[in-house]
């Protein structure tokens, strides 16, 4: 099956290469992408210039496709890939037990897949999720605040045998005025949305924060994802 992808950059890259890119990203060393071209004219905006959404077709035959948003995952198997990839410092001792706890218990088996397909987190939403480890939101908040402001997916290409799949179809200039404008105010809308959702009241009853994992697996309560 083919789909096609976008890529926002300053650049034109008609030639996506394997190993190139920042190490810290989402899912570590990838070429970013998304389905949805919009986001993709957002992403190519800096706050000095424009740039380009490139577009691809990416051919998915044989090639092994780990999807994070589908059943078998949980938001706790996403937030440990971006433990493992982002560098960051919880903060505090609750958010560093929290982070190695993560890791110890909902890291799943990743690496080998040629392309990851999961939430994008830019520095507003790996927020939420800094504020969850320090015990500060509820898991449930963390799952709702994932959907945000409409980041959408996105598709990382990630081996050498999906790079070779993927195909440069083109590409269009972004301006810099009308989709950084739009960034931003996708930006706001989802702290505004966030702000509202962080001050709501909370049950008790049902709500699960980290503290609450990390007693459970020391035998001192019964939490259910």
């Amino acid at each position: 099956m083919e789909i096609m992808i976008f890529h926002g950059s300053e650049f034109i890259i008609d030639k996506p290469e394997y190993g190139k890119g920042g190490r810290y990203n989402d899912y570590g060393l990838g070429f970013y992408c998304t389905e949805h071209v919009e986001l993709a004219r957002e992403w190519a905006c800096t706050n000095e210039h424009g740039g380009y959404a490139n577009k691809y077709y990416l051919d998915t035959d044989g090639l092994e496709i780990l999807e994070l948003n589908s059943n078998g995952y949980s938001i706790l198997n996403w937030l440990a890939i971006l433990l493992e990839n982002r560098r960051f410092d919880p903060g505090t001792d609750v958010g560093r037990m929290a982070k190695d706890y993560i890791l110890a218990g909902y890291l799943p088996e990743y690496r080998d897949y040629d392309v990851i397909k999961g939430y994008r987190a830019d520095d507003s939403y790996f927020s939420f999720a800094r504020e969850f480890l320090g015990n500060g939101i509820s898991l449930q908040q963390l799952e709702r605040a994932m959907h945000l402001g409409e980041l959408g997916e996105q598709i990382v290409i990630r081996s050498r045998k999906a790079f070779a799949q993927l195909h440069f179809a083109g590409y269009e200039p972004v301006d810099k005025d009308t989709y950084l404008a739009k960034r931003n105010i996708r930006d706001d809308r989802a702290r505004e949305a966030y702000r509202v959702e962080r001050t709501a009241r909370v049950d008790l009853n049902e709500a699960i924060y980290v503290m609450d994992l990390m007693r459970q697996d020391r035998g001192n309560g019964n939490v259910r994802l």
